[in-house]
């Protein structure tokens, strides 16, 4: 069966068991692009190809990188891709436009490595989809935050104000997450914060919410029609908004990204090697340079966030995902 088919029979199931029983990150319509493929680099010498060909995983030479398109197919396009050429693989990267496909096409197959999920995301859903996949390393990762839609400042709150969030329901739950640490609501005690939904909102009277659930990828083009957005940091950096521009990002780092791979790839020399060319100092020089704002992996070191103009108080951080 066709990837676009599975998601579509997915997408269609979710709908009808609501929001509190969703896996996915991003919802996929029949509408969403087909995910785009990028050749392999060609020109490399026979006497370099020959040097290299002793430090690479002679039983897998050619290494396929899935990601989201943005910020994480950016990382590979400018820097990891020519860094795992030079030491003699093939890399092709594809780049989807949807949360559904990269885990399902890594499982099928179709992909070596996949990089676009948090950790509370990947283990949801390779548990509902019964997927033997299993995160390798942390990658630099753009928060979710609140941006500006009609109003401008957090001061212009109002009763009966716009909200779009994500449809899905983990970057749902970090939504409903900050607007309760905002005093925007006020969710139910003792709850899960990385699985919290509509049915966990206690108090919506304050403001009286309308929270306008949308595609992840739609959010930062549906901006104009809702007075505030919360927008997935790679979507707003695809945009061309800048992090720096939130009015309010979540404290938590239990949402650093990561990559996955099957399991049975566990301790394959390829495998070491793209973690290498991800911890490598010139990525972290790249990472730090391009792209101000971002959470580091934790074993970076030095993962604090910046400062962003809100007016909200301190507000407690869920525990981090598991390292």
């Amino acid at each position: 069966m066709k990837l676009t088919d599975i998601s579509r029979q997915l997408a269609t199931a979710f709908a009808a068991v609501g929001v509190s029983s969703l896996v996915l990150v991003g919802c996929n319509n029949s509408s969403a692009p087909e995910a785009t493929k990028e050749a392999v680099t060609e020109g490399t010498t026979a006497e370099t190809a020959e040097t290299a060909a002793n430090d690479i995983d002679p039983e897998h030479t050619k290494i396929v990188i899935g990601t989201t398109e943005g910020d994480f197919a950016d990382m590979v396009r400018n820097q990891v891709k020519a860094s795992l050429e030079d030491q003699g693989y093939e890399v092709e990267l594809i780049a989807f436009t949807d949360y559904v496909r990269p885990n399902l096409a890594l499982a099928e197959g179709d992909l070596d490595i996949n990089i676009f999920q948090h950790k509370p995301y990947l283990d949801t859903f390779k548990k509902e989809n019964n997927l033997d996949l299993v995160e390798v390393f942390q990658v630099p990762t753009a928060p979710l935050g609140i941006y500006s839609g009609k109003k401008t400042t957090l001061d212009d709150v109002y009763k009966g104000m716009s909200v779009s969030a994500p449809n899905d329901p983990s970057n749902f739950a970090r939504a409903l997450v900050m607007m309760d640490d905002l005093g925007w609501i006020t969710l139910k005690d003792n709850i899960d914060p990385l699985t919290a939904s509509k049915a966990d909102i206690a108090d919506n009277s304050k403001y009286d919410i309308k929270i306008v659930e949308l595609e992840a990828a739609q959010l930062p083009r549906a901006r104009d029609e809702v007075d505030f957005a919360v927008i997935n940091g790679n979507y707003a950096t695809d945009s061309g908004i800048k992090l720096t521009e939130a009015l309010f990002q979540e404290p938590s780092f239990a949402y650093v990204n990561w990559s996955a791979i099957k399991s049975a790839d566990t301790g394959k020399k390829w495998v070491e090697d793209v973690t290498n060319a991800y911890n490598s100092e010139a990525f972290k020089k790249y990472a730090h340079d391009t792209f101000p704002g971002y959470k580091y992996p934790k074993i970076w070191g030095g993962n604090t966030a910046p400062a962003t103009e809100t007016t909200a108080s301190t507000a407690p951080v869920e525990a981090e995902a598991a390292q």
